[in-house]
């Protein structure tokens, strides 16, 4: 993904990503469905509300909405994160608390170096 900007607000990094293609709602899916089982506190969220989901493959079987985000304690990162894709588009905003020092001031190149490979990762899992 290509992060193409970021700013703070209220103790977050708010972050917009490009994927390297427009991509669909099964894409999407898929990629909640990778890290789902790497966060604690996880929720998925249908556009703005809360969907129910009591087992990882709930996510496969989501009815198509304009977005999908997984928020929670990621535990590769280990801070809480939102990450949500947008159906159709190549859009994915991120929002990262400023909890350790790699994300307490807000650089685009420390930034970019700490979160794009996870994100690259999670791109890549939308084609397995």
């Amino acid at each position: 993904m290509l992060l193409v900007g970021i700013k703070e607000n209220n103790g977050w990094v708010l972050s917009r990503w490009n994927l390297t293609y427009s991509v669909g709602w099964e894409h999407i899916c898929k990629a909640v469905y990778s890290v789902y089982d790497f966060y604690t506190q996880q929720e998925v969220l249908l556009e703005n509300e809360i969907a129910t989901v009591t087992k990882k493959d709930d996510v496969l079987t989501l009815p198509e909405r304009g977005g999908l985000t997984i928020r929670g304690n990621s535990n590769i990162i280990k801070m809480p994160i939102m990450i949500t894709f947008y159906n159709q588009t190549n859009i994915v905003d991120v929002n990262v608390a400023k909890m350790t020092d790699e994300f307490t001031v807000t650089d685009y190149e420390k930034f970019n170096k700490s979160l794009c490979q996870y994100l690259d990762s999670i791109e890549l899992a939308m084609y397995r």
